[in-house]
Order: structure tokens, then sequence, then C-alpha cells
């Protein structure tokens, strides 16, 4: 079991208000990821749950038991770090077993379960090693094999793959998904990559000043955001919001339409304009716009196009998937 259940919950820093009375349910095995700016209050509130800060007020529950006067180490709980945190002097084996050995558990045990954890993740070769033997991605999966052997109810994981680079990202973030689909377990997933929130969980909880925005699946908070904010923070590229009164809408302050849902002509269209840069990413050809009313206007085209900067274009949205929000940035007739 590794429910959670947070009832609002504050923190406070001096005079600062970080946490501003967060609610929240997890069930048993959920993927959730919390993403947001920097400063929103995600890797607080993942420490919160932890026990790493004390929260100003408010309860946190794991599987139904309040726990916010028990300390880290007796809330079932396991972190990963950014910083990976190993023990240079201590092998591969060592660091995954340590928690376990200062814990009191047998020493057959402890080998049992560094075993079973070095298998899962491909650690096997490297035992015998020490973490300066180890590449950035190999470090990293000993500090999930350290979580994994202490069996814990919940693993947390604060922005794990951050120090890593790009082909090392995808493929850990591969693993991370495989483990979950394998141990069944919670993870509670801190990060401000979206592509990482998109495809690692089932639902991502957005944060902002505090406050959560909006939770939902992935292409929930995609397809219906709840805000401005959502709206622009979830898709690459951003959502382009365009003010409603030059495009002759009513009722509605900012229209907005994300770039892939709008086409091309070098002939004629609704939005006359010229491409003031183009990005071919070979996959994706990527259009920024400068038009003659609405301003800058960004375009996602898949494939490879030959549209270059100084072209004229027409650009036509997709009228069936625009979005309209009101005054207060809430969307409208969702």
């Amino acid at each position: 079991m590794g429910s959670l259940t947070l009832t609002n919950i504050r923190k406070s820093f001096g005079q600062v208000d970080v946490l501003k009375g967060i609610d929240l349910a997890v069930e048993d095995g959920e993927f959730v990821i919390f993403v947001g700016p920097s400063g929103c209050g995600k890797s607080t509130l993942l420490r919160v749950i932890a026990g790493l800060e004390d929260a100003t007020s408010g309860s946190v529950k794991i599987d139904g038991k309040e726990v916010s006067n028990v300390p880290p180490a007796k809330r079932g709980i396991a972190m990963v770090f950014q910083s990976y945190a190993l023990y240079p002097h201590l092998s591969v084996r060592d660091n995954m077993g340590l928690g376990l050995k200062q814990a009191g558990a047998p020493a057959t045990d402890i080998a049992k379960r560094v075993e079973a954890a070095s298998t899962m993740l491909s650690l096997e070769d490297y035992l015998g090693r020490r973490p300066a033997e180890l590449s950035g991605g190999q470090r990293q999966r000993v500090a999930i094999g350290r979580a994994i052997v202490r069996e814990p109810k919940l693993f947390l994981f604060d922005e794990p793959l951050s120090n890593l680079d790009a082909a090392l990202r995808v493929n850990t973030r591969i693993e991370i998904a495989r483990l979950h689909r394998k141990l069944k377990s919670t993870m509670i997933y801190v990060t401000h990559d979206q592509v990482e929130a998109m495809t690692l969980a089932n639902r991502i909880v957005v944060l902002n000043k505090g406050v959560v925005e909006q939770v939902g699946s992935p292409m929930e908070l995609y397809n219906r955001p709840a805000n401005l904010f959502v709206a622009g923070f979830i898709g690459s590229p951003q959502m382009n919001f365009i003010d409603a009164g030059k495009l002759g809408e009513s009722g509605a302050k900012t229209i907005g339409i994300r770039p892939e849902h709008i086409s091309v002509s070098a002939e004629a269209g609704p939005w006359k304009g010229s491409v003031t840069h183009a990005e071919h990413l070979g996959a994706d050809t990527i259009l920024y716009v400068e038009t003659e009313k609405l301003g800058l206007v960004t375009v996602r085209l898949f494939g490879e196009h030959r549209f270059h900067d100084d072209d004229v274009v027409f650009l036509t949205p997709d009228t069936a998937k625009t979005y309209r929000f009101d005054q207060g940035g809430r969307v409208i007739g969702s």
C-alpha cells in the first residue's frame, strides 16, 4: 500500500508563503508528477511529504495514518535526489545496502535485496565499483536501486534526471516507467520538464505560486486546460495567446490556439505575416510568424517544410481547436 492524502498543507519561510493550502489524494500504485516553474513550491511540497520539512499547518497521511510528526526514516518512503547522494568511498553494493544495514537488517536479506535490485536495473556487473567509476546514468540507477531495496510505500523523486544529458534522460526515463510497471509502487516525482511529466505520469499536478492550478491526466491537461496558466505551461511550443478583440471575438478576453493547430500557405489565409525565424528540426518545422494584426504567432508543422526567414505566409487556425479565456484567465465553455 502507498496511498497519500494531503489536506490544507501550508508552508511559510518567515513572511514568505511557499505553499498556500494544498489538497491532494494519491491512490496506491499511482505515478503522480508535480510540475511548475521554478519557485512554485513543488520541491518544498515533496520535502514536506518526506518529512525533511515541517509543514506550517495541514495534514500528511500515508495509508490513512497521520505522519506529520513521524520522522522521515519511519514514514515508509524512499527518496531519490537530483544529486544522487552516493557515498564515494563505498562500492555500488554497499551504497545500495547501506540503509538496510543501518536499520539492522540481516546480511543475507540485504544481499538478496541488493541482488534483485541490481538485476532489475542492469547493475550486476558494477556492484564492486565505486561511484567515481560510473557514468552519470549508472550513478542515478544506483540511487534508484538504493530506494528499491528499502521496499518503501512511497517513492519520491526530486528532479532525478536533471543532471543527465539528453540521451541519458530519455533512457533513464524509460527505465523509471518500466520500474513503475514492474513494482506497481506509488511514485511521486518532481520535475520542471513537461516531457517527463507527459510521458511518465498517470496524473499531473500543476503548481503555480504555491497553489494547485489543475490536476489531471497528461492528455486532460493538454486538451482541457482549466486556465491560461495551465494552457501555457503544458505543450511545447507554448500555446499562442491572442487578444480576443483583435479577432473580433466577444465574450472572451483571450483566444488560445496551439502551434500545431495552425496551417500555413504561401498563397491565401486569414492571417498574413512574414517568417521571422524558422527552426528545421527534421521531424518538425517551427515557424515564428510576425502577423500584420495579431503580433507574433508560433506554428508547428510536422515534417520538413521549405519555409525560410522573411517568407510571406498566410496562416489558418483550426477554429474547432481554439480556447477562449475570460478576464480572470479561466477557460470558457469547457
